[in-house]
């Protein structure tokens, strides 16, 4: 008979992983489950450790205190707003400063990489090794054109802060980590939500919490400069992604009777999930927890 094992799986979404986190902390806390498998992709690889320590306080700190200058050591924007919503403009001088020095990217993500390491001891990383627990983050191999999913059995605490920093890198705005010869980027920019690769190990059950609402009703502001546009086609493209990942997901779960529940935002949070607004997230956070808890109790009617 096969071995019941519970998997979380958490898409990416910038600054929206607060809501994932207010989620977690609902399913972790208050549903106590327990889940021998933990995949993100993007600003989830950076939740990963603490949710498999079940470090929900820790979590919460983090995604309450990240702001711009905890990821960018050279921010290629600048923010301001048009008609009450955020929109991302272009800093040329810091764009400029990357050109002259032959960087690959519009902007630098260093700061990100020692935010990583600051909040992911190593103490921890050893503890969840010894674990019976998998904790995998998925990146994009740009070299090779496919994606790899890094699980932390395999690696050590130096490479393991690698891939995570790599899993969140969304080029060509954010650092590219160049690794092994090889050139990684966000995992997000081949699968969104790895709900196929939960099944693939093991998973009988999956939660799976994706930063987008379940439709799509969203018309986007008119790009004003090369910035906005590029954004735009992006998130169209992770869009995209997301819904083929999502569909993957439901096929091989029907295939294989393993039980999906999915909880998708049920507003638009944002639509530039690159600003990390502290007291936005902070919001997102409780209205994912909150989120969470209903979904619960109408289920249970």
């Amino acid at each position: 008979m096969k071995k019941e094992k519970r998997a979380l799986v958490i898409s990416g979404g910038g600054s929206k992983g607060a809501f994932a986190g207010g989620i977690a902390k609902f399913l972790i806390e208050d549903k106590q489950y327990n889940y021998d498998i933990i995949l993100g992709t993007s600003t989830g690889s950076l939740m990963v450790i603490h949710l498999a320590l079940e470090k929900i306080k820790e979590l919460h700190k983090l995604y309450t205190t990240i702001k711009q200058r905890s990821i960018f050591s050279n921010n290629p924007f600048k923010i301001r707003k048009i008609h009450g919503i955020e929109v991302i403009g272009i800093r040329h001088l810091n764009t400029m400063w990357n050109f002259i020095n032959k960087r690959k990217t519009f902007g630098e993500s260093k700061n990100l990489r020692k935010f990583i390491k600051k909040n992911i001891s190593k103490t921890d990383f050893e503890k969840i090794k010894k674990s019976d627990k998998e904790v995998i983050v998925t990146v994009s191999n740009l070299t090779t054109n496919q994606i790899e999913y890094k699980s932390i059995n395999d690696c050590s605490y130096e490479d393991y802060c690698d891939w995570i920093w790599a899993s969140c890198n969304y080029v060509p705005f954010m650092s590219l980590l160049k690794k092994n010869n090889y050139e990684y980027a966000d995992g997000g920019f081949g699968c969104l939500v790895p709900i196929a690769e939960a099944i693939d190990k093991g998973a009988t059950e999956v939660d799976v919490i994706i930063l987008e609402t379940e439709t799509e009703h969203v018309n986007r502001l008119p790009s004003l400069n090369p910035f906005s546009l590029l954004s735009t086609v992006m998130e169209f493209m992770l869009d995209q992604v997301e819904s083929q990942n999502v569909a993957i997901g439901k096929l091989k779960a029907k295939q294989n009777n393993v039980q999906l529940n999915l909880y998708y935002t049920p507003t638009i949070l944002t639509t530039n999930s690159l600003i990390f607004n502290k007291k936005k997230m902070a919001q997102w956070w409780q209205m994912g927890y909150e989120y969470a808890k209903e979904k619960d109790n109408i289920k249970a009617k």
